[in-house]
């Protein structure tokens, strides 16, 4: 049987279009859940810790070794990251560790803590959005939506450390955020209108000088 071929924003990608619904495995239910073991055998114990999410400071009894995604998702209701293919390959629960783009399925609660985990709804806490979600819309740069979240904190990471990427940069940075849709070309469009946003919003508040 014939399996169609995705292309990726920098790559080629062969993904079976069922594979999110097919029959979920033990060790999968268990990965998005959260209460698999770590990867070195350690045991499952809770332990209290503090997450800083959003701005916010939250106090939790979990283990350690569960992954970001369950607990942002199952224990403080922030659904906007998304389990994809629990391997850190498809983007979809990308959010923000420190600025940096992080896969939260593969990534372990205890490494966050201490830092400033952002997700897609720590973007526009006030309820304007963020010129990258402004953009998106404008460029129309979706379809069904489940990958747009990570693919958006990808470009803010990106935009946060390269404002003027060219097309290659762009590619490249995102190239680990799949699209089954294959909206590929409107993200590009939506990333560059978003950099050209950013870069007005800067020389407004460069122009207007240092407050007295």
């Amino acid at each position: 049987m014939l399996v169609p071929t995705c292309r990726g924003i920098g790559r080629d990608t062969n993904v079976a279009p069922t594979d999110l619904d097919s029959p979920v495995t033990p060790g999968e239910a268990s990965h998005r859940s959260g209460k698999h073991k770590g990867w070195q055998g350690m045991a499952d114990t809770q332990q209290p810790i503090i997450l800083r999410v959003n701005g916010a400071e939250h106090r939790l009894a979990v283990e350690g070794t569960r992954s970001l995604l369950s607990v942002l998702r199952e224990e403080l209701g922030l659904t906007g990251a998304k389990y994809g293919c629990g391997r850190g390959e498809c983007g979809a629960c990308t959010v923000l560790v420190d600025g940096e783009a992080v896969r939260s399925c593969g990534y372990a609660v205890s490494r966050a803590v201490g830092r400033a985990v952002t997700t897609i709804e720590g973007l526009a806490p006030t309820g304007k959005l963020h010129a990258v979600q402004e953009a998106f819309l404008e460029a129309q740069a979706f379809q069904c939506g489940y990958c747009t979240p990570g693919v958006v904190m990808g470009t803010v990471a990106l935009l946060g450390r390269r404002a003027h990427p060219t097309e290659l940069e762009i590619r490249e940075a995102l190239s680990g955020h799949l699209c089954r849709c294959g909206s590929y070309p409107r993200i590009i469009r939506a990333v560059r209108l978003a950099a050209d946003r950013l870069r007005e919003v800067r020389a407004s508040v460069e122009s207007r000088g240092p407050r007295e």
